[in-house]
Protein backbone atom coordinates (compact mmCIF):
# COMPACT_ATOMS: atom_id res chain seq x y z
CA UNK A 1 0.00 0.00 0.00
CA UNK A 2 1.23 3.46 -0.99
CA UNK A 3 2.15 6.28 1.89
CA UNK A 4 1.21 9.96 0.94
CA UNK A 5 2.69 12.49 2.33
CA UNK A 6 0.87 16.52 2.47
CA UNK A 7 2.69 19.28 2.56
CA UNK A 8 2.14 23.24 3.45
CA UNK A 9 -1.76 22.36 3.89
CA UNK A 10 -3.45 25.85 4.58
CA UNK A 11 -3.87 26.19 8.75
CA UNK A 12 -7.77 26.88 8.10
CA UNK A 13 -8.20 24.22 6.36
CA UNK A 14 -6.24 21.78 8.72
CA UNK A 15 -8.01 23.00 11.33
CA UNK A 16 -11.61 21.76 9.41
CA UNK A 17 -10.42 19.02 8.67
CA UNK A 18 -9.57 17.90 12.35
CA UNK A 19 -12.28 19.30 13.69
CA UNK A 20 -14.09 16.95 11.45
CA UNK A 21 -11.90 14.04 11.93
CA UNK A 22 -12.77 14.72 15.49
CA UNK A 23 -16.76 14.78 14.77
CA UNK A 24 -16.83 11.56 13.30
CA UNK A 25 -13.99 9.82 15.73
CA UNK A 26 -11.48 9.22 13.19
CA UNK A 27 -8.38 10.07 12.98
CA UNK A 28 -6.92 12.82 10.93
CA UNK A 29 -5.11 10.29 8.35
CA UNK A 30 -8.63 8.24 8.66
CA UNK A 31 -10.67 11.22 7.86
CA UNK A 32 -8.27 12.03 4.64
CA UNK A 33 -8.58 8.56 3.20
CA UNK A 34 -11.98 8.24 3.91
CA UNK A 35 -12.28 12.00 1.84
CA UNK A 36 -10.28 10.30 -0.99
CA UNK A 37 -12.12 7.54 -0.69
CA UNK A 38 -15.48 9.38 -1.93
CA UNK A 39 -13.95 12.12 -4.00
CA UNK A 40 -11.60 9.65 -6.18
CA UNK A 41 -13.29 7.33 -7.84
CA UNK A 42 -10.81 4.58 -9.05
CA UNK A 43 -10.72 2.79 -12.81
CA UNK A 44 -13.58 0.16 -11.42
CA UNK A 45 -15.86 2.85 -10.17
CA UNK A 46 -15.66 4.94 -13.42
CA UNK A 47 -16.09 1.95 -15.23
CA UNK A 48 -19.33 1.14 -13.19
CA UNK A 49 -20.82 4.49 -13.99
CA UNK A 50 -19.91 4.31 -17.57
CA UNK A 51 -21.55 0.96 -18.22
CA UNK A 52 -24.93 2.16 -15.98
CA UNK A 53 -25.37 5.56 -17.95
CA UNK A 54 -25.16 3.39 -21.52
CA UNK A 55 -27.65 1.50 -19.70
CA UNK A 56 -29.67 4.28 -18.88
CA UNK A 57 -29.23 5.75 -22.36
CA UNK A 58 -30.24 2.16 -23.99
CA UNK A 59 -33.36 2.12 -21.34
CA UNK A 60 -34.54 5.32 -22.75
CA UNK A 61 -34.23 4.68 -26.26
CA UNK A 62 -36.51 1.61 -25.70
CA UNK A 63 -40.05 2.59 -26.78
CA UNK A 64 -42.74 0.73 -24.89
CA UNK A 65 -44.16 -1.90 -26.83
CA UNK A 66 -47.62 -0.63 -25.99
CA UNK A 67 -49.51 1.80 -24.51
CA UNK A 68 -50.75 -1.13 -22.19
CA UNK A 69 -54.48 -1.61 -20.86
CA UNK A 70 -54.80 2.00 -19.33
CA UNK A 71 -56.64 4.56 -21.46
CA UNK A 72 -55.23 8.05 -22.21
CA UNK A 73 -56.09 10.58 -20.10
CA UNK A 74 -57.77 12.10 -23.17
CA UNK A 75 -59.71 9.04 -23.23
CA UNK A 76 -60.73 9.13 -19.66
CA UNK A 77 -61.99 12.81 -19.69
CA UNK A 78 -63.78 12.13 -22.45
CA UNK A 79 -65.73 9.37 -20.92
CA UNK A 80 -65.75 11.68 -17.93
CA UNK A 81 -67.67 14.63 -19.48
CA UNK A 82 -69.98 12.00 -21.45
CA UNK A 83 -71.54 10.62 -18.31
Amino acid sequence: MATLYVENVPDELYEALRSQAKARRRSIAAEVLALLEENVPTERELKARKDLFQRMIRMREELPKSKGPFPSAEEMIREDRER
